[in-house]
Formats: structure tokens, C-alpha cells, sequence
């Protein structure tokens, strides 16, 4: 790798590669990816050129949600290995030039985990304190919280006559992290993954561990994100585990604005290297609806919401870039068009995306061009929120198509069909019943044959990275949006030491003119005054 930077920073000029592991390789045949499967495909993502590895949760757990809910931070599910085979993966990893981060969920705990099995055994236990507990508003819930996975965010307990918060599933008790003893049994967790080899966290919903004081109602039944005490946890988080190990940090946080962002990621204030903002990815929702009420893309919308984030975190902190996770749709499905231009649309995203101003995420498949699951039955979706959803629909009348139009769209299960290796059997994921279905278009999109093509996916997101990794613009230039108001170009230049790096992107299924010339050599596309639909360019002067 070609990360020249100090080594407290360099994450800023790297790439990393989010695995979803119950999704990308199979080693034993049982249908669900596993570590040693993980294992086998690292020359393949070094031969990609990414610098770090993020994993979705491979520990002990119920797989309530799929993971998300865990009974032992310190300790591998079975179901994707031994704690023996993660140590191998991490050195293997690192044997390749590569770094590996660990998925770190502490807002929640599974209701199996030893602490909560504690909690809840009774009123005196000296666990009970370390979840939310209150008693009954009215012979109902304490406040009108509602769960991110539909219903409300309490559970009634009859043994001990109170609610637990669960702000996502009912199995999925929030941690109360106003107990300081609850802070250092994270941090001594976290410490352990460090000693393992481990080179960082992905914080799943981090800026939900402080909770506002009393937890009073909220507005249409929402939870208050960025609560009080979120800059004091985190900066005693940095300062107890994080601090001058030269580690990546990145934290998920809806609700975050640009300026709360700045916050949080200034390295004067000693919390995080970079967060995920979910923003842009609202911007295809009706006004005031949920996810699944569905409105087209304005391109206007998204340059202007992606223009405000790189101009806020210009100066203070960092952005993390992505178009795709295991809870967002495929990006080529989502705003592309994965029909007839699938292998441009995605290639123009990616440019767009990897030259901003910010460390880059690749989601498994991204790189070949994976598509939404084109599912059209109830009965394949597996997702807990997905299912939640629709039975909350159905019971509201909506009609069983109407349901299945926005699961076809938005469902997180998108982006958890499993990987497509190869055109063979189950796509070369399995020999067993894989647990959700391969999609389809296998035999077509998969990675061997994107691997063989000098013309895929695949080999453009290698240059992208290649880029990122021998020029200091896309790396530290600055930047600057052009043609806000064009309805079909995403153009914007990155400024650096005299340099000028200038991206071109036709983002829409009809040809577009440039408004006016671009200078500088070509050093991805061909540039030209007039681009057909998807194709992207990108000159250096």
C-alpha cells in the first residue's frame, strides 16, 4: 500500500472494504459465510488495492438481527468460526499490508448476554442499573419512544414489574451508559479487541448512548439522538482506548448534522477520525415519510447535500464517503440504472465518490457491480425490519404490492444476498442451501468474470483506489462543486499545491453537455464537451 501519511492519520488516504460476513464466503457448506471463508478471499481484495477490512459482527448472538444483538463481545458466533480462526484472518490480514476493524455495537446488548440476564433477574440485582429500566406510565409505557424496528421502544418485564428501553428490537436491551461501570466494561472490552490485533471500530449507532435526561417524550416518538453526554463519553472512550494507538475510528450516528459532525471528528477534541452520515441517504424519501415511502432522486438535492458536507468538514475533521452498507440498497439499483447501462452507472458512481474529499468505504460486491435482490415475494425478504414493516402495513390496509414495490427498493436485504464469486452453482458462495436466496443475475455479474474484463467494474474501482493512493489532491486537495443547478452533471475539482484534479460525472440516462471546457490530461475516461449517458472523466492539470 502506498499510505504515506504520518501514521496518527493515515487512514485519510486509505480505502476500506466492509464485509458482511453471514453474505460473503462459505467455507463449510452450512449456507451462511463464515471467517475462514473471509480468509480465503484476502488475496483477492489485496489484489483490489483496499487498506482495510471492516467486518460486520462475528460474535456470540442469538442473530435476532442478524448479529446486531450480541451475548458475549469476546467470544465468535459459531455459526462463522472460533475466536482461533479470527486471530488467524487478523494476522493473515495484516500479513498483506492490511488492517481490520471490528464492528463495535455498545449502544445495545442481546437479551441473552450475562449482563442483562443479571439485570433483569431482579430490582436489587447490581447489574439492574446497567440497562434502562423504569416503571409503568398510566399502566402503560414509560414515554411514547418508538422503536427503529416498528412498535414501541419498551418491554414490559413481569418478573420485576417494569420496561426495559430497547430503541431496536425487543431483544435488543439499550445499555445505560450513565453507569461508569458500564463505560469501563465497554472500554475493557474494547482494550481486549486491541490486544487481539484489531486496528479500529466501526461504532454502530454510537450517538445514541446518551439519552436525554428523564427521556421525555419525543416528537412523533423519536429518541433524541446526540444526547447531552455524547462528547463526554467519547472523549473518555479516546482518552481510556483510543488515544495514540494509531487506530481508524469511524462512528454511525443518524441524526448528525454537518455541524455536530464537525464536532465530533475535530482532532483537537480528541473523539473520532469520521462519522457516517445518513443525509444524502434521505434524500429519495417523501417529505416527513419513512424510508419506504419512495420519491425519485433529484441529482440537484444530492450535490447540494454532499456540497454542504465537504465544504463543512473542509477545514475541522473528516468525511467518510459511501453509497453502500448492509443497510442501504445497491447504490447502481438505488439511483443507477442496472439494466442496460449497469457497468457505467456503476462505474460514474464510484468516481463520484472515491475523488471527494474524505475516506472511502466499498460494500462487498460494489466493486463488481452487484444489483438490488429483484425479489418478488414476501417469503424471500429475511430482515427483521423489513418483515416488521410490511406485517405494521398490511395491518394498516396497504396493499400487499405496495409493500412489495418499496421492499423491492429499499429493503437492507438488497445488500445481503450473497456474494457472486463465480457463475457457478449458488454463485460460488455455498455448496449448501445458501440462508437467503443468490440473485439471479449470477451467471452474468460475478466477480471471476469482472476480474477477467479490463473493462469492469471491478478494474475501474482499482484505479480509483489507485489514484487516491499516488495523488496527495484526492487525498488533502480542496474542494469545489461545479454546475450546482446542472440537472444531469456531477462535476466538481480538487485543489492541491497548484494542482487540479476535475471530475465529470453524466449521471443520468440521457447524453449530456458540459457547459463549458475542461482543462487537463485524462487520467480516467475520455474527456469530451458532450458525455452519453452514465460516462464519467476525470483530467489532472
Amino acid at each position: 500500500m502506498n499510505i504515506t501519511l504520518g501514521t496518527e492519520d493515515w487512514w485519510k488516504g486509505a480505502v476500506v472494504y466492509q464485509i458482511y460476513p453471514r453474505s460473503f464466503a462459505d467455507s463449510d457448506g452450512d449456507g451462511i459465510g463464515d471467517i475462514p471463508g473471509i480468509t480465503s478471499k484476502l488475496d483477492y481484495l489485496s489484489d483490489l488495492g483496499v487498506d482495510v477490512l471492516w467486518l460486520s459482527p462475528v460474535y456470540k448472538s442469538p442473530q435476532d438481527d442478524n448479529g446486531y444483538d450480541i451475548s458475549d463481545y469476546q467470544d465468535i458466533d459459531p455459526l462463522f468460526g472460533t475466536l482461533d480462526q479470527m486471530r488467524e484472518l487478523i494476522e493473515q490480514t495484516h500479513q498483506r499490508g492490511m488492517k481490520l476493524v471490528m464492528d463495535l455495537v455498545v449502544n445495545h446488548t442481546s437479551d441473552e448476554h450475562a449482563w442483562f440476564i443479571e439485570s433483569a433477574s431482579s430490582k436489587d440485582n447490581p447489574k439492574r442499573d446497567w440497562y434502562i429500566w423504569r416503571d409503568p406510565r398510566d399502566g402503560a409505557e414509560p414515554n411514547n419512544w418508538q422503536s427503529a424496528f416498528s412498535g414501541p421502544a419498551w418491554r414490559f418485564d413481569e418478573r420485576t414489574g417494569q420496561y426495559f428501553l430497547h430503541i431496536f428490537s425487543s431483544k435488543q436491551p439499550d445499555l445505560n451508559w450513565e453507569n461508569p461501570d458500564v463505560r469501563e466494561a465497554v472500554y475493557a472490552m474494547m482494550r481486549w479487541w486491541l490486544e487481539q490485533g484489531v486496528d479500529g471500530f466501526r461504532m454502530d449507532v454510537i450517538n445514541l448512548i446518551s439519552k436525554e435526561p428523564g427521556l421525555p417524550d419525543g416528537d412523533g416518538g423519536s429518541f433524541h439522538p446526540n444526547g447531552p453526554r455524547m462528547h463526554e463519553f467519547l472523549q473518555e472512550m479516546n482518552r481510556n482506548v483510543l488515544r495514540d494507538r494509531g487506530l481508524i475510528t469511524v462512528g454511525e450516528m443518524p441524526g448528525c448534522s454537518v455541524e455536530d459532525a464537525r464536532l465530533y471528528t475535530d482532532p483537537s477534541r480528541h473523539e473520532l477520525n469520521m462519522v457516517f452520515t445518513f443525509e444524502h441517504m434521505g434524500l429519495d424519501v417523501l417529505p416527513g415519510g419513512q424510508k419506504w415511502d419512495l420519491k425519485p432522486l433529484e441529482l440537484t438535492d444530492l450535490k447540494q447535500n454532499l456540497n454542504a458536507w465537504q465544504k463543512g468538514l473542509e477545514s475541522v475533521g473528516w468525511n467518510s464517503l459511501y453509497w453502500n452498507n448492509h443497510d442501504q440498497p445497491r447504490i447502481v439499483s438505488r439511483w443507477g440504472n442496472d439494466a442496460e447501462h449497469r457497468v457505467a452507472s456503476a462505474k460514474a458512481f464510484g468516481t463520484v465518490l472515491h475523488l471527494m474529499h474524505g475516506t472511502p468505504y466499498v460494500y462487498q460486491g460494489e466493486e463488481f457491480g452487484m444489483t438490488n435482490a429483484h425479489f418478488t415475494a414476501l417469503e424471500q425478504y429475511r430482515d427483521l425490519e423489513a418483515l416488521n414493516w410490511a406485517a405494521e402495513a398490511t395491518g394498516q390496509g396497504r396493499p400487499l404490492e405496495s409493500i412489495l414495490a418499496s421492499l423491492a427498493v429499499k429493503s437492507r436485504d438488497n445488500a445481503r444476498t450473497p456474494v457472486q464469486w463465480d457463475s457457478g452453482p449458488q454463485a460460488g458462495f455455498t455448496t449448501g442451501d445458501p440462508w437467503i436466496s443468490v440473485n439471479s443475475n449470477c451467471a452474468e455479474i460475478n466477480a471471476e468474470a469482472a476480474v477477467a474484463d479490463p473493462e469492469s467494474v471491478w478494474h475501474h474501482y482499482r484505479a480509483l483506489i489507485g489514484l487516491r493512493h499516488t495523488h496527495a489532491v484526492v487525498v488533502n486537495g480542496d474542494f469545489n462543486l461545479l454546475w450546482p443547478e446542472d440537472p444531469q452533471l456531477f462535476a466538481y475539482q480538487r485543489g492541491l499545491d497548484g494542482q487540479t484534479l476535475t471530475v465529470v460525472a453524466n449521471l443520468s440516462n440521457q447524453p449530456a453537455e458540459l457547459p463549458e471546457a475542461v482543462a487537463g490530461e485524462a487520467i480516467l475516461g475520455s474527456p469530451a464537451s458532450s458525455l452519453g449517458p452514465w460516462e464519467a472523466f476525470v483530467t489532472l492539470s
